[in-house]
């Protein structure tokens, strides 16, 4: 054991000596790992930050919930773009066909574009507000949290189309800033007073999201027919509809549920294909995957190309420092070292040499990491698990850069070492 840590003493020691004895070489040598380095791990935190971003707002909205809109989500949106563009637009009358009719579902939400407004609070106003009007149960289905007190509608406000509204985060700041609690505080927009009762968690950082509502207003579609003219039939504006399962309903039988539910109210023929598309998040899992997929094996090839050129660099070095110690490891062998002694010693040397370039590299990433979460707005992250796997990496290239020299090394004659 004494020897084993003699070993890794000794090689740490001439790796920094190594490293300190010619600057400018070791840099150079070093470059090609941390780059290495820096470009697998650096792509595979920023992949992996942005799975975390999608995979918790996927939870956040969870995949028993079918969203039925004019397009589908698993094609290509250039393709039938004018086709989808062509299909009507959904209204109030076939979400109540949907929330009397289909057995399996647990919540039924509809949400409609009412169009963008100025939101004025006093002195301050918001210009090119959009408002959704929304149904009930769609707080639940957009997972909308709320900050301080603030709450969603209540049934009575619903069903009266009280004159309140929920806004979202960007607005409420700029209508109130800091100082002023808008809760309880009444807004014009449209023509009418609107008393605010919630103000929406900021979602920026959420990408996959129906919809980013920190720019927005939400007021029950009550109100939006009642006070901002929206129809209940839908025409022109912009709807959706979703549907969430009852537990341990299969989302393929709900979906054949919906299907015969709107093409009943659409009057649609047998032989006519469906004029609106049944969506599900794991749609968007699948695309997302491959996407993920693609993006790490990108960095990882690059990343590798910029390791063999590290590799060979160290490689180089030790090369050079077996021959300016040839004499000092002849009298080595010869005072009794092993030949094993001999080749731990120089591989523990490679392995120090590439765990710097590694560090460096990983070093660099933090603070790249840290200056985009900040610069804009979105959570980039080194993890453990991602700093483990390039420390393991960068120990690998040690090894497969000094194995060689250091095999070199122990099958010197220790009489011709000592000549030279």
């Amino acid at each position: 054991m004494r020897q084993i840590i003699r070993i890794l003493a000794e090689g740490a020691a001439q790796a920094w000596q190594q490293l300190m004895g010619n600057k400018l070489r070791s840099f150079l040598s070093l470059l090609g790992v941390t780059i290495g380095i820096f470009c697998i791990i650096g792509v595979k935190s920023a992949v992996n930050s942005l799975e975390d971003n999608i995979r918790n707002s996927l939870s956040k909205l969870g995949n028993d919930v079918i969203y039925v809109e004019k397009f589908s989500w698993g094609e290509d949106p250039g393709v039938n773009y004018w086709k989808w563009m062509r299909r009507p637009n959904f209204s109030f009358k076939e979400y109540e066909a949907l929330h009397e009719r289909l057995k399996n579902a647990d919540k039924v939400g509809f949400w409609q574009y009412v169009g963008s407004k100025t939101v004025k609070f006093n002195t301050s106003n918001a210009e090119d507000v959009f408002f959704l009007g929304i149904t009930e149960d769609c707080w639940q289905l957009f997972g909308l949290e709320f900050e301080g007190e603030g709450r969603y509608f209540s049934s009575i406000e619903y069903q009266s189309g009280s004159d309140v509204c929920i806004l979202g985060y960007n607005i409420a700041d700029g209508l109130f800033g800091q100082s002023i609690d808008p809760l309880g505080k009444e807004v014009s927009a449209g023509g009418r007073k609107l008393r605010v009762i919630g103000v929406l968690k900021k979602s920026g950082k959420d990408i996959l999201k129906p919809f980013n509502f920190d720019n927005g207003v939400l007021v029950s579609n009550t109100l939006a027919r009642r006070g901002f003219n929206v129809r209940r039939e839908g025409g022109g504006q912009q709807s959706s509809l979703m549907v969430k399962a009852k537990t341990g309903v299969d989302l393929d039988e709900m979906k054949d549920e919906i299907v015969g539910v709107l093409r009943s109210e659409r009057s649609l023929k047998p032989r006519e294909e469906n004029n609106f598309a049944t969506n599900t998040l794991s749609v968007l899992a699948s695309l997302f995957d491959s996407v993920f997929g693609v993006l790490n094996m990108a960095g990882f090839v690059i990343g590798i190309f910029a390791l063999v050129v590290g590799m060979f660099s160290v490689a180089n070095i030790m090369f050079v420092s077996v021959k300016e110690r040839t004499n000092l490891i002849g009298i080595k062998m010869a005072l009794g070292a092993k030949r094993w002694f001999i080749l731990l010693e120089i591989l523990f040397e490679a392995i120090v040499l590439c765990a710097v370039g590694g560090l460096i590299g990983l070093l660099l990433i933090w603070v790249t990491t840290e200056a985009i979460t900040q610069a804009i707005d979105f959570d980039i992250h080194l993890s453990l698990g991602n700093t483990m796997v390039g420390i393991v990496t960068s120990i690998i290239v040690g090894v497969l850069s000094g194995l060689i020299p250091a095999s070199q090394a122990s099958r010197m004659d220790p009489v011709e070492a000592i000549r030279k």
